[in-house]
């Protein structure tokens, strides 16, 4: 089953996961994630749950600009989460966290109860992405924001080549080396090249009920934010 699969990938991958973040994006996924939440417009001590939380990264950034009342994280591989709540707990956080194992599929969470919906590098790998934004949607209160950080493949030209020749050949061999994980390394540059266009994944939020949907690309295309409102 896929989502047996994914789930073990990333157990597995979790110990070296930060740390290869860092090194493939060149530190640029940290200004990604602080980008994306910037970007979010909530009511002073709002209520942010952050989907696929992983390691805890977008928690943390959003303790840092938001007044939050409360921080939910969710995940559905244990290693990732252990080491989220031991990041977060380090960091003293301002607002009590809460981290939960849970499918992003089916959120644990009443309607109306969310101000913000946050998720970095995660919708790629759910499998039924329109049911994914519609659940997201129907958790979010009414004006409640949704903020996606996604990979993207550059537009066709020189960059778009020079990327699939280090997404397709040089990144698998680092990250395999580093997490002895190929096959992680493998699969995710394939999901990256098989997600949707800014464009087209900007109607798909559209078509889910989502409105002032906008997107903004990042480092010549190779990640977009996107945002929508309830």
């Amino acid at each position: 089953m896929e989502l047996d699969y994914i789930k073990s990938m990333f157990d597995a991958i979790a110990p070296r996961y930060d740390f290869l973040n860092r090194l493939l994006s060149l530190r640029q996924d940290v200004s990604w994630r602080r980008q994306m939440i910037r970007a979010i417009e909530m009511p002073a001590n709002g209520i942010l749950l952050d989907v696929a939380c992983g390691t805890g990264d977008v928690i943390l950034e959003a303790l840092k600009q938001k007044a939050l009342s409360a921080a939910y994280g969710l995940d559905f591989a244990p290693e990732m989460l252990m080491i989220a709540r031991k990041k977060i707990a380090g960091a003293k956080p301002p607002a009590p966290v809460c981290l939960l194992a849970a499918n992003g599929l089916r959120l644990p969470f009443a309607a109306d109860s969310i101000d913000a919906l946050t998720i970095a590098f995660g919708i790629r790998i759910i499998i039924d992405r329109k049911a994914a934004l519609a659940g997201f949607r129907e958790v979010l209160k009414p004006g409640g924001m949704l903020a996606v950080l996604e990979l993207n493949t550059p537009p066709p030209g020189f960059l778009r080549r020079l990327y699939l020749l280090y997404f397709e050949k040089i990144l698998p061999g680092i990250g395999g080396l580093f997490s002895n994980n190929m096959d992680a390394y493998q699969y995710l540059p394939a999901s990256v090249l098989n997600f949707p266009p800014p464009k087209v994944f900007a109607r798909m939020m559209q078509d889910a009920g989502f409105t002032s949907v906008a997107w903004k690309s990042l480092t010549f295309g190779i990640a977009t934010v996107y945002i929508g409102c309830k």
